[in-house]
């Protein structure tokens, strides 16, 4: 590799993966400057995961988790997960919070500008205020997690007083927090996040009941790529965040809400996939693999009955502020315009 793509690799970009190409003697080279975050990750075993209530279109009380394939597949994700190169750490699950195991939805996790996660002032959390009552109790066990870890924690509502934010509304994305609002985050939580991590924030309604999480409709994969749900918001949203996307994979409705396709996460080059049983999700993986991915798909079949995949389960932890989110004083809130 030359001296110039070592300097850019040392370096890093101040929010993903770089793809770029040199090109000699009729040769081309394609150099890989990988995801900058999600290498580290919080997840909550599932010792006590179960269909409890329905708060999802996915959820049916008469179909229940098996306990021992739950298990199977998750401690599966893990292995998986640490064999592409990523850390991650465990919460352990409440008896009464079946839905704790969704650990993305427990806050939006940054590193602060000085460095990785070494000191009290290194780390902050913004616990999630959930829009229902059921999934509440999961914020507070996790932020005694982080505090005892030596993680700042903040709340922009709590015990449905304040405005509601679900972390996994929220992704770093470009020059800004791209944050969904509509069936879980209210509208008001943009502004409480900008302001309070000191970034841009860029709104997008989601509008489809099935697709209540940005996480099932949107999947970074590096500066220039992204797994795309249009469907997922109104006509506004969507463009704006087609236009965001230099090179969005656009799937289906269809393809969102069978494969869980968008609730992958990248680990490096690696893209951890839900697995399908029917193949419906092929068209996908060989886009991927066409841009140079590895894609490891794995069966998360039990956590489905649930209504969340490998996304909703993994809570990245090293999404820096000044490297992965720039820093704008006092923050602001941009949204689609009508």
């Amino acid at each position: 590799m030359d001296t110039v793509s070592d300097n850019f690799r040392s370096r890093g970009h101040p929010c993903a993966t770089l793809w770029f190409v040199r090109l000699s003697d009729n040769h081309v080279e394609v150099f890989l400057v990988e995801l900058s975050w999600g290498r580290r990750y919080v997840m909550v075993r599932p010792d006590h995961f179960r269909v409890d209530y329905q708060i999802n279109p996915f959820m049916d009380l008469s179909q229940q988790p098996d306990p021992a394939l739950t298990r199977e597949q998750w401690d599966g994700l893990v292995a998986a997960m640490r064999a592409a190169g990523a850390g991650v750490e465990v919460i352990e699950q409440r008896g009464d919070a079946p839905d704790m195991v969704y650990a993305m939805n427990l806050g939006f996790v940054v590193e602060r500008p000085e460095g990785p996660l070494v000191s009290s002032s290194a780390g902050h959390a913004v616990m999630s205020h959930m829009r229902y009552a059921e999934r509440r109790m999961e914020t507070s066990t996790a932020a005694a997690w982080f505090a005892g870890r030596g993680f700042s924690v903040s709340y922009v509502g709590r015990e449905g007083i304040g405005a509601h934010l679900e972390a996994g509304d929220a992704f770093a994305w470009g020059d800004a927090l791209v944050v969904g609002y509509g069936p879980r985050t209210d509208e008001l939580g943009l502004k409480a996040l900008a302001t309070e991590l000191s970034v841009r924030v860029r709104g997008l309604r989601i509008t489809h009941p099935g697709m209540y999480h940005l996480d099932l409709a949107f999947c970074p994969l590096d500066d220039r790529r992204a797994i795309v749900c249009p469907s997922a918001f109104d006509e506004e949203s969507a463009a704006a965040l087609l236009a965001l996307v230099p090179e969005p994979l656009v799937i289906t409705e269809e393809e969102a809400l069978t494969t869980f396709a968008a609730n992958s996460i990248v680990v490096g080059s690696t893209v951890l996939m839900p697995a399908t049983a029917d193949g419906s999700n092929a068209r996908i993986v060989a886009r991927l693999e066409e841009w140079g991915f590895t894609v490891a798909q794995l069966d998360l079949s039990q956590f489905h009955l649930g209504g969340g995949s490998i996304r909703c389960l993994t809570n990245p932890i090293d999404v820096r502020l000044g490297r992965d989110l720039p820093l704008l004083p006092s923050g602001e809130v941009v949204l689609p315009r009508q």
